[in-house]
């Protein structure tokens, strides 16, 4: 089993969330996050004042799949949180070594 963390454009989250589905992912963690990577933030202006912004808002997801899974939920993250532009952002995949669903006490790729 695995945990695939994806940090990807908040514009972008209904188009991944939709290719997920696409290959049966039926739930994930969805998280609003700050970073920076290359992208390095940004200047904005406000009141005639000039801020630098370093940090940019993101998007986390967190899906745990089984390890059968695991290529084809990372090329629809790929493919569909992609704009060919810096700061798409990254997709990272971790061992699960257990996961429990806590109503049920389903253990395993069961419980995800």
């Amino acid at each position: 089993m695995k945990m695939i963390q994806a940090i990807i454009k908040p514009f972008k989250l209904d188009d991944v969330k939709e290719a997920l589905k696409s290959v049966g992912v039926t739930g994930m963690t969805v998280s609003e996050v700050k970073g920076f990577g290359r992208q390095k933030g940004h200047t904005e202006v406000y009141r005639g004042a000039e801020y630098e912004i370093e940090f940019i808002p993101k998007i986390q997801l967190d899906i745990a799949v089984s390890d059968d899974k695991v290529d084809d939920v990372v090329k629809a993250i790929q493919s569909s949180a992609n704009t060919n532009k810096i700061g798409d952002g990254k997709i990272f995949v971790f061992s699960v070594e257990q996961a429990i669903r806590i109503r049920t006490g389903e253990t395993g790729d069961s419980a995800v």
